[in-house]
């Protein structure tokens, strides 16, 4: 069985924004992910870009089928969330998917 990765990156115009987007992450959005389906999450703010600050919230779920069910499920309240909570204030939002080719130690 191959494990799923899950990523959205925001990019952040300023850093209460930025600040803010974390302690959501930090205080139950990446602990939901997880309720959804997830087996373990991550929140990285990632080296400064010349487009903003940006954040990278990494997901594992078991296999895509997790992944999948909570794409239909939970996932489309949590994004609804995001999106009204930091829509308006100037966050892009990318997401990727991939199945996790090779893995080694604690991940």
């Amino acid at each position: 069985m191959e494990r799923f990765f899950y990523s959205v990156t925001a990019t952040l115009p300023d850093e209460p924004t930025a600040a803010r987007f974390l302690a959501w992450l930090a205080e139950g959005h990446i602990d939901d992910v997880i309720k959804g389906g997830a087996e373990s999450g991550q929140a990285i703010r990632l080296d400064s870009s010349d487009d903003g600050i940006r954040v990278e919230a990494r997901y594992l779920f078991a296999d895509r089928a997790a992944y999948e069910a909570y794409d239909a499920g939970p996932a489309i309240a949590l994004r609804a969330e995001g999106a009204e909570r930091f829509g308006g204030a100037g966050v892009r939002f990318e997401r990727r998917t991939g199945l996790v080719a090779y893995e080694s130690g604690n991940a």
